[in-house]
């Protein structure tokens, strides 16, 4: 079994940061991607960053210049720095983990629990 535990959530003032972090933990040879999804209420969940092995990443529009994705593949570990923040950044955030190789076999996507994230105007 894989287990993500995030971290780092809470409120703050728009304009403000914060800084997920999310660590992946079990018996894990190796993880493909690592990244963040957030869902607002009523609203379905939507990729927020990502980032592959390879160090590749890739943001929603909406984040773009804003936040930034970064990983420790040696810790299993990603994060989400968050930047300039605006009520509309209000959401559960989920970390996941895609493509996780494991002492017991393969996981094509592994969630957390979420941590919330309120921006108040």
């Amino acid at each position: 079994q894989v287990q993500l535990v995030e971290s780092g959530g809470g409120l703050v003032q728009a304009g403000g940061s914060l800084r997920l972090s999310c660590a992946a933990s079990g018996r894990i040879f190796s993880i493909n991607g690592m990244g963040w999804y957030r869902q607002a209420p009523g609203k379905p969940r939507d990729l927020v960053a990502v980032s592959t092995s390879g160090g590749s990443t890739n943001y929603a529009d909406s984040v773009k210049g804003r936040f930034t994705i970064s990983r420790d593949n040696a810790e299993n570990t990603v994060y989400l720095q968050m930047n300039s923040l605006k009520p509309e950044d209000t959401a559960v955030y989920y970390c996941a983990a895609d493509g996780v190789v494991t002492t017991t076999g393969f996981l094509s996507r592994s969630w957390g629990q979420g941590t919330q994230v309120t921006v108040s105007s």
